[in-house]
């Protein structure tokens, strides 16, 4: 067996590498999720457009994404409780998560036709059924009920630039 003298990895360390790996994992799910949602017609972005949409058909929405940079805008934090209560009122599934320009980048190259001024609000998205039991989906939610027994109430994620 071969060992490495500049390397020390206690369990503590062995923890935080499996769970940075595993958020990855469940980042670029999220990715590839939100970009087949997109071109499935299955993803409403916006949050004017998903509060319209959970009002009027809330049982339509498998997946809500909170998504900022930003934690200092207090009317953008005041939208998202209002839409969090909602969705727990409703048992939706939440994310937060962080990378809104990576978002941008993402959804924005898929749909490039599409009037960027039409979709310029990346803060909230909801994925409504889409059209085949996406993998990406049972991964994203598998990872959200995890967080929710290690008693983290909203699961948050950090998308990574390219």
């Amino acid at each position: 067996m071969q060992t490495y003298p500049n390397v020390y990895l206690n369990a503590k360390g062995l923890l935080l590498c499996c769970l940075s790996l595993r958020m990855h994992a469940v980042g670029l799910a999220l990715e590839e999720l939100l970009v087949t949602a997109q071109k499935q017609d299955c993803l409403t972005v916006g949050i004017y457009e998903s509060a319209k949409l959970l009002n009027a058909d809330p049982d339509s929405v498998v997946l809500c994404v909170l998504a900022t940079d930003d934690a200092d805008d207090v009317a953008l934090q005041i939208h998202f409780t209002l839409l969090q209560s909602f969705c727990c009122e409703s048992g939706l599934t939440i994310l937060r998560v962080s990378g809104v320009r990576r978002l941008q980048q993402l959804l924005s190259a898929v749909d490039a036709n599409r009037n960027q001024e039409e979709h310029g609000d990346f803060h909230c998205m909801l994925v409504t059924n889409p059209q085949a039991d996406h993998c990406r989906l049972q991964e994203v939610g598998t990872y959200c009920q995890e967080s929710r027994r290690l008693d983290q109430w909203v699961p948050e994620l950090v998308l990574q630039e390219r």
